[in-house]
């Protein structure tokens, strides 16, 4: 799978590398919940506040929120699906300091974003519940592998 990170913030220095393998682990995961996708490509997008734009835009929720992710299907070329992850790494940073860790809530919150690409939804509290046990246990088990982090520089 080919991972392209481009970072359009400017506030704070994010490891790449160790996001990109991170994604790879997760995307793993991911293909094992719905064998119909066939990821060939991710694309992650890391922002700030100004992500506040893209959820008016497309979710019309005028608010900041931690991350928002397309998929976009195999149109019948057999290039495979590819994905889009927007992640807020300041609010990552910024939730982090006050959660377990920086690291570890930019980890969750690709975890979440990733998910949402195979359909998930958490648009009611019970389903919302049953997405954050799945990314946590994924979390806690790539912490386990040391492939979390550090994102942060």
């Amino acid at each position: 799978m080919h991972i392209d990170i481009t970072n359009t913030q400017d506030q704070l220095s994010v490891n790449e590398d160790t996001l990109r393998q991170y994604a790879h682990w997760i995307m793993e995961r991911v293909q094992r919940l719905r064998k119909e996708f066939k990821w060939t490509e991710l694309s992650i997008v890391l922002t700030d506040d100004s992500i506040r734009a893209l959820n008016q835009q497309w979710f019309g929720k005028d608010r900041v929120t931690d991350v928002i992710s397309f998929a976009y299907p195999d149109s019948g070329n057999e290039t495979g699906d590819t994905g889009e992850i927007i992640l807020n790494v300041l609010q990552a940073r910024e939730e982090g300091l006050l959660r377990t860790s920086p690291d570890h809530e930019l980890a969750l919150y690709l975890a979440h974003g990733c998910h949402h690409l195979t359909g998930a939804e958490d648009d009611t509290p019970e389903r919302k519940r049953a997405m954050l046990r799945l990314e946590s246990a994924w979390v806690k088990k790539a912490e386990s592998l040391n492939l979390v982090g550090p994102f942060f520089q």
